[in-house]
């Protein structure tokens, strides 16, 4: 992930803008019509934008962020001019749909509605009732980017698929001269701590977020970083050997250390304690210039091989079951990524937190960040 402000390389908008012009004249559809698209960095086929731009006409504006509360804090203010944005279900979307900032789907604008997972669907359902706000994107969990060499260089019996590995001092301290960095997420940290601690990963309790805080004050000397956007390339490049993330970036940075050849290898590990898994979805704001381009983009992501090609850049799980087929089958085999029942059972949902806990979060996050 990168800033949240920059767009796209040329691969996507270059693409897209040159299609719209051939397009535009014999479209029949209104004047310069332009789909204002907000998502993750590295989220999505390199090629998917041109390729909606040259089947519908539609220019798109793609724009980036690396944290959902940059995200929110748009949309709650108003007027964002975002038609498509990509929040993550728990706590994001179930919010933002209480407080009115997301549009209802109409599902029969969707001719590939039917090609969704039933059981990312249910799991959406809990938060929005009928999938009437949001359509799954990717499905991913948080937890560990190893570098083998390095960690097992410092650590020789290090227990590579716990949280041991980082919220132990004594294991943290060992690996600080390689690099330790950790999400800089309250909103997935925490969970993570409290329920590697035992306790309900969606408690509001004072106590619970005090323990979970004391936790991360005792590992915070050996943190050189929280980040969500670049540990990706630190990963890659062997400036990191250990973070806690998301498990598409961690895929990610694998694969780039393995095309620089540089000899890096870095695998996602699933912890044996449990992990917290994330539905990032696609969404309308509720005050989208152009909603129904939005749902253009929503049906035309669902397309089988479309979907595919953006799971297959991304490395992960996709909310679009016609489009396992597609998908490379070193991913759909992991269960890392693709869970089996067995590891599902390891999975945990992140907690629909009140605005009152949040606060009380943001200040613990501050002071964990800051060491005091």
């Amino acid at each position: 992930m990168k800033p949240a402000t920059r767009r796209i390389s040329g691969w996507a908008i270059g693409a897209a803008m040159v299609a719209a012009t051939a397009l535009l004249a014999g479209s029949g559809l209104a004047d310069d019509p332009t789909l204002n698209v907000y998502n993750w960095n590295d989220y999505i086929g390199p090629d998917v934008v041109a390729d909606f731009t040259k089947a519908t006409g539609v220019k798109v504006n793609y724009d980036l962020y690396d944290a959902n509360e940059t995200l929110e804090a748009k949309l709650a203010a108003g007027h964002s001019g975002y038609d498509l944005v990509v929040p993550t279900l728990i706590p994001f979307l179930a919010r933002g749909v209480q407080s009115g900032l997301y549009a209802e789907i109409d599902h029969t604008k969707i001719k590939n509605w039917d090609n969704l997972d039933p059981v990312v669907l249910a799991a959406m359902a809990k938060y929005d009732p009928g999938n009437r706000h949001a359509v799954p994107w990717i499905v991913g969990t948080v937890g560990l980017g190893v570098n083998f060499d390095k960690v097992k260089e410092k650590l020789p019996d290090a227990p590579l698929d716990s949280l041991d590995l980082i919220l132990k001092p004594e294991n943290a301290a060992k690996l600080q001269s390689c690099g330790v960095t950790m999400l800089d997420s309250p909103s997935d940290v925490i969970p993570v701590v409290l329920h590697y601690l035992g306790r309900d990963p969606e408690s509001e309790k004072p106590e619970d977020l005090e323990a979970a805080t004391d936790v991360l004050l005792k590992i915070r000397p050996y943190i050189r970083k929280f980040d969500s956007s670049g540990y990706i390339n630190d990963l890659a490049n062997g400036d990191a050997c250990l973070s806690l993330g998301y498990s598409t970036d961690v895929v990610i940075a694998g694969v780039r250390a393995k095309e620089a050849k540089n000899g890096v290898t870095v695998r996602f590990e699933l912890p044996r304690e449990g992990a917290l898994e994330y539905i990032d979805s696609m969404a309308i704001p509720a005050d989208a210039p152009h909603p129904e381009l939005a749902l253009r983009w929503i049906d035309f992501n669902l397309e089988p091989k479309i979907m595919a090609a953006t799971a297959n850049a991304v490395n992960a799980r996709t909310g679009d079951k016609a489009a396992l087929p597609f998908i490379r089958t070193e991913l759909t085999s992991d269960p890392d990524i693709y869970p089996t029942p067995e590891t599902e059972k390891k999975l945990f949902s992140g907690p629909l937190t009140s605005r009152n806990y949040d606060r009380l979060r943001s200040r613990a996050w501050t002071k964990i960040k800051s060491g005091s």
